[in-house]
């Protein structure tokens, strides 16, 4: 028996806990109904993250998701500019009428935001022309770490691709110095011969 005089068995059942030994939420056993979340719903979480990021970066997702704001700018100017066009008639009628919206903000609002989808169409342009010149010139893949799934019959090895690299590069380099030998004696011509 405990100090209020009743049997501490009677309470006491097998698996049942009193609430001051329950475990708090942040223990071991969280409380019924105070979920944690699991490693695979963290991972979830981590990759939507890192999905929104990549798209935050994309210039297409980008311009798609300012396509709305653009509409939505667009009757916000054209609303603004029949406001302004009533409200000079009633002026130019003698009624005078409350003050309305200034048409210059809502207009530079819509260029910002046409300036905006311009950038991101060029940034795609040419990340579409990057890649284009790359698969040109660079047909094989190279099987990279992170995605060992991407390998293909056709990939080459890094030390292959290494090989390409170098080559390109003494040929870049072939090329620049037949160019400045090329200015060098289109220079010399240009000088008279007769002064040694």
């Amino acid at each position: 028996m405990n100090e209020r005089g009743f049997k501490r068995d009677t309470f006491m059942q097998p698996g049942v806990k009193m609430a001051s030994q329950q475990q708090q939420p942040g223990g071991p056993m969280a409380q019924p109904g105070l979920q944690q979340p699991t490693s695979l719903q963290q991972q979830q979480q981590q990759q939507q993250q890192q999905l929104s990021q990549q798209q935050d970066f994309d210039p297409v997702h980008r311009f798609k998701m300012l396509i709305p704001q653009l509409k939505e700018s667009l009757q916000n100017v054209m609303k603004i500019a029949s406001l302004n066009l009533a409200h000079n008639t009633s002026l130019d009628n003698g009624i005078s009428d409350t003050s309305v919206q200034r048409f210059d903000k809502s207009l530079e609002e819509f260029y910002a935001l046409c300036d905006q989808l311009e950038l991101c169409l060029r940034l795609a342009y040419e990340c579409l022309s990057q890649s284009i010149d790359s698969a040109k010139h660079s047909p094989n893949l190279v099987p990279t770490a992170t995605k060992p799934d991407t390998v293909q019959t056709e990939s080459m090895s890094y030390a292959q691709y290494l090989n390409m690299i170098k080559s390109q590069i003494s040929c870049a380099k072939d090329i620049h110095n037949a160019l400045l030998e090329c200015s060098k004696k289109i220079a010399g011509k240009g000088q008279p011969q007769g002064i040694m």
